[in-house]
C-alpha cells in the first residue's frame, strides 16, 4: 500500500458527528482503483455540499471484516448514509455527483 493511499484511508474525518450532521460510512477494498476513486469522489462531494456538516468513516473490509459482515455488504465500494434517517446505500465509485447527491437526499 502506498503512503498516500494509506493516508486517505486513515484520514477519514473520524471526529464525532455534530447533531443533525450526516453520518457516512464508506466500505472499500484496500487501495484498489475503485476504492481510491470512491474515497476521493466522496471527500470532494462532502467538502463542496456538506461543508463540515458530516462525519465520514472509511472501512477497509480486508482489515475490518466483522464490521462489513454486520452491515451485510454485498458489493463494494459501498456508501451507507446512517444519519439522517432513513438509512441509504449507494454502490460504486461515486463518480456521478448528481446521483450521489440525490442518494444522500441533497439537491444541486
Amino acid at each position: 500500500m502506498r503512503k498516500k493511499e494509506e493516508q486517505d484511508l486513515n484520514d477519514a474525518g473520524n471526529s464525532p458527528p455534530k447533531e443533525g450532521a450526516y453520518v457516512l460510512r464508506l466500505f472499500v477494498t484496500g487501495t484498489s482503483p475503485n476504492s481510491i476513486r470512491a474515497i476521493n469522489n466522496l471527500k470532494q462531494i462532502c467538502e463542496e455540499h456538506l461543508q463540515n456538516n458530516y462525519s465520514l468513516e472509511i472501512i477497509d473490509v480486508y482489515q475490518q471484516a466483522a464490521v462489513a459482515q454486520s452491515e451485510q455488504i454485498i458489493a463494494l465500494p459501498l456508501l451507507i448514509r446512517k444519519q439522517p434517517l432513513p438509512e441509504r446505500r449507494l454502490i460504486g465509485d461515486l463518480s456521478q455527483t448528481e446521483k450521489v447527491l440525490k442518494g444522500l437526499g441533497l439537491s444541486l
